[in-house]
């Protein structure tokens, strides 16, 4: 599909994603917020013509359709949310609130450090108005919580949790939701991923709505905070067609290999979270990307992988500078299996070091920031290299994707091995660059989320750090397009 086919099927991509059907009305007031921080983004702006013209304004379009005629301002963020707001509406701010007992707390803390298990806990949570009791909730996150340990445990504000609506309430759920994930991030106002997120959903490819929070925990400190959809069956009902679908989860210490046909060999490398438990399609397609040779992978990947949607994924997370994939440290990825194709599909999850920014372990808040763009060319199907020189707590200084850095994949590298595939990858670089970034939709959705934090967060933020990782992001992407 060429850059003007997708521009032109970027409005209907948008009215299909439940996740994001009122989030991006264009707001011209968010615009101002921080343009002038950035005079290049201004001019991509302003000089992007006719080939923005159809992308943004279809996008407007169809953003404007789905609130029912609402101007933007009759969708402003409020201190209160209606209680029947969709829970992923993402232009509004929303409220969680839990409770748990102090010892339950302590003692899931106390097993962690010791052990790493990810107990849970029972919790009354407050969403947006609506309270329910005998909630479970539990740690999540692998690199957010090295740093955890019960001394550093007296801020469960800041910390990144798994809420499941259902865990000991056969059944529950909030407005069709069961589960919602409080995401880490290096930054303050976590732009960084929430724009990532938006924008992923526009390629087309399954994406986690992300919303901002008032975050509050046993009635102390409110915070700001991220959160997203979990890719758990509904989210996957929302996703994709096949209901006999089955969906995997990378897991964070494990990798792409190959250890034989016993399903006992991946259990900690792998964990079913969608679909009835069955390893056999994940271990033949292991198998054949491991084990074939080089001329039976160019000719029959096709049959295994939906090459265009990796092609894709590939060429977004390099766009975004998020060096924490699939090939990343971290080992961030979902398969999801098509019974009905045969197919598998490499699915994004984790994008809070989108746009370069810095890794920071030990929960939410702290400082951070994102870095300076990409490099300048490179030879056709080969990534970015990442930043050597990454900052803890700071801007990525003028390297590629920041991040903890690639690790090998063997289904990444041997997919860009291939001088088709790369090829294939190189033309999707083009086409999202032309989508995203040339076209001025990164600039409309970067300003939507800063009028929401800014008109609906600004007891829990500054209006100046908001602008401030508003034009961080800015000059990112003027680095790349």
């Amino acid at each position: 599909m060429s850059p003007t086919e997708s521009s032109s099927n970027l409005s209907s991509i948008a009215a299909r994603q439940r996740l994001f059907r009122r989030g991006l009305a264009v707001s011209t007031a968010g615009l101002l917020v921080f343009t002038g921080c950035a005079a290049s983004s201004e001019a991509a702006i302003s000089t992007s013509g006719s080939a923005a013209s159809s992308s943004v304004a279809d996008f407007a379009d169809a953003a404007t359709a789905t609130t029912s005629g609402e101007s933007a301002d009759s969708t402003a963020p409020s201190a209160s949310v209606a209680a029947d707001v969709d829970l992923f509406d993402s232009s509004v701010m929303h409220t969680i609130s839990v409770d748990f007992d102090q010892t339950d707390y302590d003692a899931m803390i106390a097993t962690f450090t010791s052990t790493g298990d990810k107990e849970w806990i029972s919790a009354t949570v407050t969403l947006d108005g609506n309270t329910y009791e005998n909630v479970g909730m539990r740690l999540k996150g692998n690199s957010s919580l090295f740093d955890l340990t019960v001394e550093t445990s007296g801020n469960p504000e800041d910390l990144p949790w798994l809420i499941r609506l259902n865990k000991f309430v056969d059944g529950e759920d909030h407005q069709g939701y069961e589960d919602i994930v409080i995401r880490s991030n290096s930054t303050e106002t976590a732009l960084n991923e929430a724009v990532a997120q938006e924008l992923l959903a526009l390629t087309g490819l399954a994406a986690q709505s992300p919303i901002a929070t008032a975050f509050t925990v046993n009635g102390g400190e409110t915070e700001l905070r991220l959160a997203v959809e979990n890719p758990d069956e509904e989210w996957y009902e929302d996703n994709f067609d096949d209901d006999d679908g089955l969906l995997y989860k990378a897991d964070s210490e494990g990798d792409y290999s190959y250890r034989g046909d016993d399903p006992d060999a991946y259990i900690d490398v792998f964990d079913q979270d969608v679909g009835d438990d069955d390893m056999t399609p994940l271990i033949e397609f292991l198998a054949f990307i491991n084990n074939s040779d080089d001329a039976t992978f160019a000719a029959e990947l096709d049959a295994q992988l939906d090459v265009d949607a990796f092609a894709t994924y590939l060429a977004f997370q390099d766009l975004i500078g998020n060096a924490d994939d699939i090939n990343g440290r971290g080992n961030n990825s979902y398969l999801q299996y098509d019974t009905i194709t045969d197919q598998f599909t490499v699915v994004s999850w984790d994008l809070n070091l989108a746009f370069a920014t810095a890794n920071v372990t030990g929960g939410g808040g702290g400082a951070g920031g994102a870095g300076g763009g990409p490099g300048g060319g490179r030879p056709v199907g080969e990534r970015p290299e990442p930043a050597d020189d990454i900052v803890q707590g700071g801007p990525v200084g003028g390297g590629a994707a920041g991040g903890p850095g690639d690790q090998p994949n063997v289904l990444v590298d041997r997919f860009l091995a291939d001088p088709d595939f790369a090829a294939l990858y190189d033309a999707k670089t083009t086409e999202l660059s032309q989508l995203l970034f040339s076209s001025g939709t990164v600039d409309e959705v970067i300003a939507n989320w800063a009028d929401v934090l800014i008109n609906g967060a600004g007891e829990l933020v500054s209006e100046e750090v908001v602008s401030a990782d508003a034009a961080a992001l800015i000059s990112y992407v003027d680095g790349v397009r």
